[in-house]
């Protein structure tokens, strides 16, 4: 039995959890289909996913295609909660990208598409509900390679589409016309069966192309599409013999050192911390001691998914995804067995939008920061964080709908009535030139017995921040290199105008300590005093985060929609007219997408649509805007060895 990671994606309404209630089914997992509406599905178990009818929180189950055993892995669809599907892909070894074939590829789609192309991950498509009135199969078809950087091979064809009579017929690779089709398109990457296509096209055998179609679909080539309807199983057994058989499983090492990666956090009913871990190297033990970055952790519980349920068990090896208990040091995003670098890659924009959350009850307000810490465990990039010195809470938000999901959880979960200020716009600090600080120990004014010297300078748009070593690594204890680089990464949270500091190269260029009076403790402290200097002398400008959005609009409607945006400071960037609707494509500030969005509906009749993006940071014109820091500020030596020096007493 070969084990396979797969990931359902979509955006949100395409039919990602009723596929997976399907698949479940057809598996013999569960004697009944739920209903996303009903809110019985399996995965979508928060009460809140059932009220709401989304899914918000990733989900496991487990199924068994043939000699295939299926972790299926259903995220959510809506954008406000990407930071769910970041935490998945990495497990990956294959996905399902799901369509509507009644609204086509959408914003979320395009978004999760790209990633999945930036980190190899195989994937096939799945154009759902061919049922519903508007069905656009074929076109929906015909518009992927247009819209995405894919090439979709059709493996269905659906007959009576948009009715209750639709019917979807698996084309058969022996047969015309997917017999041609896979022919010319697997003859494009492979240079053998190109020479055999054309001079003796007879020698081409039904499984020497589904061969070639495995290899290349595992190597992110081609993309197969096979149309269906997840609610009424139409299509679906295609879709199955695909996954079993077309997306590849990764080689892994169970006999190994024991690496893995913590991608969710759970509380169970006595408040106990739940870590789901997939192990990527290696194998676990029952009260096996593990070492993740805040210090060794004793396994005291391994519950794996198999067959539709989670099954307690003594040990899990690489490959398999399982909730661990006894981690209560443990945050989403650990490394387990093997070092991590902090601050690591994001395959997502960071929130752009950020609120202050007040108690509604002032005796609350203790009971509130503690909550949110907890939520915070399980949401990393809500960035939860406070002003010491007038004590506000703040957490950063991807939409208004996540801020309404924390603000039912807070008082469901916990009993919490929490009131959140309108959202503003988080900015970011990017370099403008190279700059460098250097501190010597016994050198004045520097109070540590450490020295350290930083540089600064600019990465490529996009690039994230990285941190890299110009010295000699033996010449000090590990854990002082380790100080300086994980206080690097905190301290670019907050630059000099007290927004986070992106594309950001820092290197090592100095670094001596005095034995055995120098500790970890003084690298940690002096660090943020020498990157405030480095980056004061590179400066920094502010940018604004800039959406891309995709608009539609009935063709009358064209003069007063590009005044709108006009208006707005957009830059339509293409245009498609057809049909007696328009497609516009560009840029416009994030802080604008919502007035666009409220008065769209009265220009266009209720006919338009916009949906839109993160797409790139740009320089802010005007003043620049300062954010109020949270902690200690470098940037003000006095007040910064105060603060130590008061926190220490």
């Amino acid at each position: 039995m070969r084990t396979l990671n797969l990931g359902i994606l979509a955006h949100v309404d395409a039919g990602k959890t009723s596929l997976t209630e399907r698949l479940l089914f057809d598996a013999g997992m569960i004697d009944k289909l739920g209903s996303v509406d009903s809110g019985n599905t399996q995965t979508d178990s928060l009460e809140l996913e059932r009220q709401r009818g989304i899914t918000i929180r990733a989900a496991v189950v487990s199924f068994t295609i043939g000699d295939t055993v299926v972790n299926l892995i259903d995220t959510p669809g809506h954008p406000d909660f990407i930071a769910e599907v970041e935490r998945v892909l990495g497990l990956l070894d294959a996905a399902v990208v799901v369509v509507s074939a009644v609204e086509g590829v959408q914003a979320q789609t395009r978004i999760l598409v790209r990633a999945l192309r930036r980190l190899g991950v195989p994937f096939i498509f799945f154009i759902n509900k061919v049922d519903r009135l508007g069905a656009r199969y074929d076109e929906v078809l015909r518009d992927i390679p247009v819209q995405l950087p894919v090439r979709p091979i059709a493996m269905s064809t659906v007959v009576n589409g948009g009715s209750k009579l639709t019917q979807v017929e698996a084309s058969d690779p022996a047969h015309e016309p997917l017999f041609t089709i896979l022919c010319e398109t697997l003859a494009e990457n492979d240079d053998m069966l190109l020479s055999d296509y054309v001079q003796s096209p007879d020698s081409l055998t039904v499984e020497r192309l589904e061969l070639s179609l495995a290899d290349q679909v595992a190597k992110g080539l081609v993309h197969p599409a096979f149309g269906g309807a997840a609610t009424t199983g139409v299509g679906i057994p295609a879709l199955s013999s695909a996954i079993a058989t077309m997306l590849p499983s990764r080689r892994l090492d169970a006999d190994g050192s024991v690496a893995g990666k913590i991608f969710k956090i759970e509380h169970g009913w006595g408040g106990e911390k739940l870590a789901y871990m997939y192990l990527t190297s290696g194998t676990v033990h029952l009260r096996q001691h593990l070492n993740l970055p805040k210090g060794p952790a004793r396994v005291t519980g391994i519950h794996v998914f198999r067959e539709g349920r989670i099954h307690n068990v003594g040990s899990f090896s690489a490959g398999q995804i399982a909730r661990v208990s006894g981690f209560s040091s443990a945050r989403i995003g650990d490394a387990v067995g093997s070092h991590i670098l902090p601050g690591g890659q994001h395959h997502f924009a960071l929130p752009t939008l950020e609120t202050r959350i007040l108690a509604r009850r002032p005796f609350d307000k203790a009971a509130l920061w503690l909550a949110l810490n907890q939520l915070a465990e399980q949401d990393p990039l809500i960035n939860l964080r406070r002003n010491d010195v007038e004590g506000e809470v703040f957490v950063s938000l991807y939409g208004e709908v996540q801020k309404e999901v924390i603000q039912s959880t807070l008082l469901t979960d916990f009993g919490l009535e929490a009131m959140f200020e309108e959202s503003t716009v988080i900015c970011a600090e990017r370099l403008v030139g190279i700059g460098s600080g250097l501190e010597i120990m016994f050198k004045e004014p520097n109070p540590f017995i450490a020295t350290v010297g930083l540089r600064v300078e600019p990465r490529p748009e996009g690039a994230g921040n990285s941190f890299v070593l110009e010295v000699p690594i033996g010449q000090m204890p590990a854990s002082f290199y380790r100080a300086v680089e994980e206080t690097v990464f905190e301290t670019l949270k907050q630059g000099i105008f007290g927004w986070q500091v992106i594309d950001c190269h820092v290197a090592m260029t100095a670094a001596r300590h005095s034995s055995p009076t120098s500790t970890a403790a003084d690298f940690r402290q002096l660090t943020p005093l020498v990157l405030a200097t480095a980056l004061s002398s590179a400066q920094t400008v502010i940018c604004e985060p800039i959406d891309r959005f995709h608009l539609e609009a009935p063709t009358e409607a064209l003069n007063g929609v590009l005044t709108l945006l006009a208006r707005s400071g957009a830059t339509a960037a293409d245009s498609v007219i057809a049909n007696g609707s328009v497609r516009l494509e560009g840029t416009i500030a994030s802080k604008m997408v919502q007035n666009v969005q409220q008065q769209l509906p009265g220009l266009t009749s209720g006919m338009g649509t916009m949906e839109s993006s993160f797409d790139h940071y740009a320089p802010m014109a005007g003043p620049q805007r300062s954010r109020q820091r949270s902690d200690a500020n470098p940037f003000n030596r006095i007040e910064y060895l105060r603060r130590l020096r008061r926190d220490l007493s």
